[in-house]
Order: C-alpha cells, then sequence, then structure tokens
C-alpha cells in the first residue's frame, strides 16, 4: 500500500454534506473569509484526527510485536479485520445517507456566515458525521498498519482541502462565471457525490481483502 492507495478517501470526507456547505459559503456575504474559515475547521479536525488513528494504531502494532518483516503479524491481520469491518459501516452509512437529497433549511442561513460561523460549522460537521470518523480511523490506521510514515497521510489530508476549496477556487479563477458553476457543483454533490463515494469505499475493501489472502 501506498499514499496513491489511501487518496481517494478524500473523495468520502467531503462528499454530499461537506461540499455543499461549501458552496453555500462561497456564495454568500463573505465568500473568502468563510470560506478560509470553513477550511480551516476542517484542517483542524481532519489533521489530528486521522494523526491520532495513525499513532493509535502504530502504537498498538509496536507494542504488541507486529510489523518486524517476517511476514504478517496477528497484530496485523487483527488490524486488516477491523479496518474491514469499518468500512463495511462505511459503505452502509454512505448508503443510507443517499436518501437525505435536497439541502436542510440551516444551510440557507450560510450566506451570511461570517469566518468563525464557518469554522465552528466545519468543526460540527467533521465531528458529527459517522461517515468522516470512520474514513479518518480508516486512514489513519491502514497507513500505519502498513508501516507508512505519518507524511504519506499528508496528500489525503490536502486532497481533502482542496476539494473543499474548489467553490471558493471556482470564485476567484471565474470571476461572475462562477454563479453558473456553483449551482452545478452543489446540486452533484447533493445527488450524485454518494455514488463516488461508494466506489471508492468498495476499492478500499477490495484492497484491504487482498492484505488478508496474501
Amino acid at each position: 500500500m501506498s499514499f496513491l492507495t489511501i487518496l481517494p478517501m478524500a473523495v468520502v470526507m467531503v462528499a454530499g454534506t461537506q461540499l455543499v456547505a461549501a458552496v453555500f459559503l462561497a456564495s454568500g456575504d463573505r465568500p473568502r473569509s468563510a470560506s478560509l474559515g470553513y477550511l480551516a475547521g476542517a484542517a483542524f479536525v481532519v489533521v489530528p484526527g486521522t494523526t491520532a488513528a495513525w499513532l493509535v494504531t502504530r502504537g498498538v502494532k509496536t507494542s504488541v510485536g507486529g510489523g518486524d518483516g517476517g511476514g504478517r503479524s496477528p497484530v496485523e491481520t487483527t488490524i486488516d479485520w477491523i479496518v474491514l469491518v469499518l468500512l463495511v459501516v462505511l459503505a452502509v452509512v454512505v448508503f443510507v445517507r443517499r436518501r437525505r437529497a435536497g439541502q436542510p433549511g440551516w444551510m440557507g442561513k450560510l450566506r451570511h456566515a461570517t469566518a468563525g460561523y464557518a469554522f465552528r460549522l466545519a468543526l460540527l460537521l467533521f465531528v458529527a458525521m459517522p461517515a468522516d470518523d470512520i474514513t479518518m480511523v480508516t486512514v489513519g490506521a491502514s497507513a500505519a498498519r502498513h508501516d507508512l510514515p505519518w507524511w504519506h497521510l499528508l496528500p489525503f489530508m490536502l486532497l481533502t482541502l482542496l476539494l473543499l476549496a474548489l467553490p471558493l477556487l471556482a470564485l476567484v479563477l471565474l470571476g461572475q462565471r462562477a454563479e453558473r458553476v456553483l449551482p452545478r457543483i452543489r446540486d452533484w454533490a447533493d445527488h450524485h457525490s454518494w455514488i463516488v463515494s461508494e466506489v471508492v469505499v468498495v476499492f478500499f475493501i477490495l484492497v484491504t481483502v487482498a492484505d488478508l489472502l496474501t
């Protein structure tokens, strides 16, 4: 496994509500400050959350004596099974949430959001969403199980933030034309992103099963 394997999981992190909220913020009264506050809040959760999963798994693996290079150890097999169970749960969560199409009423208020409000919103969304929690644990644990150094998590974290920044980038690069692009991003994230998420999760499930079979 390399960082390229876990990189697509960034799509699962932002699919749906998170990306839709980013679009509303970029379309609001304070698009730049609110969007940057939102990105800061997301980073405040994603970086330590993924890092904590990596540290805990690495610590458990080291203390039990796994990863000595002499074949897969029992602790590595256990980690693979835990990751597999989490991925199956994640697939179910993503599938169930697909029925929540349509924007909740509170999103309309995001057009008037301040940077501080956007920061707190990102904290709430990324902490309270089970799919994001499971994704961070899965990515961090998988990286540690395969002895990947911490910096291999950085592409996943950066891609997560880049995807969230797409509405702001569209606004900066396209100017008034972004008024046509942003609704398309919002509608796609609201109605179709769950399909991409499921594809990514299934891919990661197959990778984990392959580890168990080797």
